[in-house]
């Protein structure tokens, strides 16, 4: 049975919104949850970073096309339930909103960087917050972590009309801190003290020892030089130039 030209004009605008809705409906829920690497490597957890296996063969689903965006989400624990999935790519928080936000998203990706199957020789890994070079401004910038966490991260794919699948969110991940040094407590703080006392007195005898060979260094250097003082008498030879004597006459005249 055909339509009217009339029917047809207010059938148009209903197609036109289920088509934009379609994609928010269809979100698919991919059943991965990202993990640390397993891999033997130094700094997997670090004080600003920490480093994740690829989701490798996780994105081969229908409705993924190779053109579609993968984003990472790094979020703080306390704001994985507040996290909203934005609907332009252009509105996607970055890591300088994250003290606002508690999320930002990193690490674009397409699918075909993540293919299925055993990976090569080639390590296979994701390392967050490894950029220092980026601004925090910069969408996309895989800027260094800014505190010790938790945090928590899930992937994320994204089309030019919105998000298209997600994966769970990831375990808790605690980056490492920097210790204090502090005193021992107990009896090793005695022992310290004892032990701080005794160079103390050891320093002490060292310096008066170098101070007294010092003094008698010099007293003996100073006692062999002669040195006339102001009350000493000097001797003096007595002699007579020739042109201030003359000898006595011979005779008489």
């Amino acid at each position: 049975m055909g339509l009217s030209g009339g029917q047809s004009r207010l059938l148009m605008p209903l197609l036109l919104l289920l088509t934009r809705l379609q994609p928010r409906a269809g979100l698919e829920h991919i059943s991965y949850v990202p993990q640390l690497s397993n891999a033997t490597l130094a700094g997997t957890v670090t004080q600003s970073t920490f480093t994740l296996e690829q989701p490798r063969g996780q994105f081969s689903h229908l409705n993924i096309s190779d053109f579609d965006a993968i984003w990472l989400v790094v979020a703080h624990s306390d704001a994985t339930q507040n996290f909203t999935a934005p609907q332009r790519v252009k509105d996607s928080p970055v890591p300088a909103d994250f003290p606002q936000e508690g999320y930002y998203l990193t690490l674009t990706a397409k699918r075909a960087l993540y293919p299925g199957g055993q990976p090569g020789n080639q390590l296979r890994v994701l390392r967050v917050g490894n950029n220092t070079h980026c601004s925090p401004r910069t969408r996309g910038c895989n800027h260094p972590l800014p505190g010790p966490g938790p945090y928590q991260v899930k992937f994320l794919v994204m089309s030019d009309r919105g998000p298209v699948a997600d994966t769970e969110w990831s375990s808790e991940t605690h980056l490492q801190q920097a210790q204090a040094l502090q005193a021992a407590p107990g009896p090793q703080s005695t022992g310290t003290v004892v032990i701080i006392t005794i160079l103390s007195v050891l320093l002490a005898i060292l310096l008066t020892a170098l101070l007294a060979l010092l003094i008698y260094t010099c007293y003996n250097t100073c006692g062999s030089m002669p040195i006339s003082g102001p009350g000493e008498s000097v001797g003096v030879r007595r002699y007579n130039t020739h042109h201030m004597f003359s000898p006595p006459a011979v005779g008489g005249s």
